[in-house]
């Protein structure tokens, strides 16, 4: 295990540079955010602005009638591709 002393010496311009990548780093995007300020873009984000409303929270809800029709539409569905499905089965027996 290596001594405490000797790590932090080592350490110690490693830590100078990071810090001074950091700030490099914060001029960097401080500069990016004026160039996208000049150019009207804002601060990159696409789409609607958020809480616009256009988001409906949580699930439609359907009329029990409107359940109902749902489910017939589909039975006849499923009755007539049974159907055509015996008919092309008798054929090729």
């Amino acid at each position: 295990m290596p001594r405490k002393g000797k790590t932090s010496r080592n350490n110690s311009p490693l830590f100078s540079a990071l810090q001074e990548l950091e700030r490099q780093k914060q001029h960097i995007e401080e500069q990016i955010r004026g160039v996208r300020a000049l150019l009207g873009r804002g601060n990159g984000r696409r789409g609607r602005p958020p809480g616009s409303g256009a988001v409906k929270s949580g699930p439609s809800r359907l009329s029990s009638a409107a359940r109902k029709r749902i489910a017939a539409a589909q039975k006849r569905r499923w009755a007539e591709y049974r159907k055509s499905a015996g008919k092309s089965a008798g054929k090729s027996a």
